[in-house]
């Protein structure tokens, strides 16, 4: 399991993609879930994050899932059609 930071906005992106690269790198699963349960400020560069660990997981033959995504996260992910792709973890 990785964990996603409490704060993700287009301030913090670039770091904690670099972040959360390393901890998906270590993972021994092939099924890595990423908690966002502690994410309370983000903007839609938490979802650019999201997208760009679930591309370096695939490229690494893992999938990724997220649990505990915060609605309003969830929901901007909709908007932008791009829910589909980041799913609830088992």
């Amino acid at each position: 399991m990785i964990i996603l930071p409490s704060q993700i906005t287009h301030e913090e992106a670039a770091a904690c993609c670099r972040m959360l690269a390393q901890g998906l790198r270590s993972q021994t699963e092939a099924a890595v879930v990423a908690d966002a349960g502690g994410l309370e400020r983000f903007d839609s560069s938490a979802l650019a994050v999201l997208l760009e660990i679930r591309r370096e997981a695939a490229a690494l033959g893992k999938t990724l899932s997220i649990s505990r995504m915060p609605a309003r996260l969830r929901e901007l992910a909709t908007l932008y059609g791009v829910a589909q792709l980041l799913p609830a973890a088992p």
